[in-house]
């Protein structure tokens, strides 16, 4: 039984090749009215990804200052966290996508073509998560802090990432009626086999972008009425971000490994929200006062004898609408009461 093609009035149209990369070769000639042969382009996926990382910096640049960290103290911090997370994110994709890379007819170099598409955001956390903390280490910024500091930045980093997605034209779901589909080229090397041409499918990468943008709101209205410190605003983006992921990976038809049943990555969606609820769990009662400082005990920058830049008005001296701790001693004081609720 075929599936009836839904109208393409509203669907989702595929980007063509000319918009998945930049011509760079195509720009000079036109500006230099030049013929140079030589083919320089930028794929519109590394681009995305570019403005996410760049998204993130200044978000969570901002989010730390406010809190009291030194200004621009994010970059010693990035340059732990990107690589890391880049290199991350690529392993874990790697290794739940063997059949890609090995066997007949493949070539293992492709592994290293991370601008092809191809960076998993499980991976990716945790990689990223041992830099934030090799960062920390050497910066002073508490742990937590930072992580919590970081959440709405990494939202909208993904959503950026999943754009680029889009212009790749991959990790799209199963076929759908519904008017807002995405149109997929017949000839697109993940169409699936046996499906009429026109056929329309679920915009998962679409899905993601909404998820990831309306759980920014979310979060940053929460931490606007309610303090959560000491790593549960990063707890909760774990258990909003796994939960909408388990329903979106379980659509998708590129190929993944499963385990018993499911995907690869249902799996670790499944264990970002158990993490997520853990941390929130064991952080709420260990910590019931707020952070007294984005730094650790003796690592802030007014103890070398000048003072932390503080932008914007904030509640509660050195805090702000994000919630963290890190560093190296989680159990530093705390500020007073639990007062859980801003004024």
């Amino acid at each position: 039984m075929s599936l009836p093609l839904a109208p393409l009035g509203l669907s989702i149209p595929s980007p063509s090749s000319a918009w998945q990369y930049l011509d760079l070769t195509a720009i000079y000639n036109d500006i230099f009215h030049q013929n140079a042969t030589f083919d320089v382009r930028i794929h519109m996926y590394a681009i995305c990804i570019l403005a996410g990382i760049v998204a993130a910096v200044l978000f969570t640049n901002a989010r730390l200052n406010r809190r009291g960290a030194e200004r621009w103290v994010i970059i010693d911090l990035a340059i732990w966290c990107v690589p890391f997370g880049i290199v991350g994110g690529r392993i874990f994709h790697v290794v739940t996508h063997t059949d890609d890379y090995f066997g007949p007819g493949k070539n293992w170099v492709t592994i290293f073509y991370v601008w092809e598409g191809g960076l998993a955001i499980f991976g990716a956390l945790i990689f990223g998560a041992i830099g934030a903390w090799l960062g920390c280490r050497q910066t002073g910024i508490r742990f937590w802090v930072f992580v919590d500091a970081l959440v709405p930045g990494l939202m909208l980093a993904q959503a950026f990432g999943r754009l680029g997605n889009y212009f790749n034209v991959e990790l799209y779901g199963t076929p759908t009626t519904l008017p807002w589909g995405l149109q997929v080229p017949s000839s697109n090397a993940a169409y699936p086999v046996g499906l009429p041409a026109g056929t329309l499918f679920h915009p998962t990468f679409a899905y993601e972008i909404l998820w990831n943008l309306f759980g920014l709101f979310v979060i940053l209205l929460i931490n606007k009425n309610v303090k959560l410190e000491w790593g549960k605003t990063f707890a909760l983006y774990l258990v909003w971000y796994g939960s909408g992921r388990m329903w979106f990976e379980s659509i998708r038809t590129d190929y993944s490994d499963v385990f018993f049943g499911l995907r690869t990555n249902v799996w670790a969606a499944m264990g970002a929200v158990v993490l997520g609820i853990i941390i929130f769990l064991v952080q709420s009662r260990r910590h019931t006062g707020l952070v007294p400082s984005a730094y650790a005990p003796g690592r802030g920058p007014n103890e070398a004898g000048f003072q932390p830049v503080i932008t914007g008005e904030v509640d509660h001296p050195e805090v702000d609408s994000s919630g963290d701790l890190a560093g190296d001693d989680d159990d530093a004081d705390e500020v007073a009461p639990a007062t859980a609720l801003h004024r």
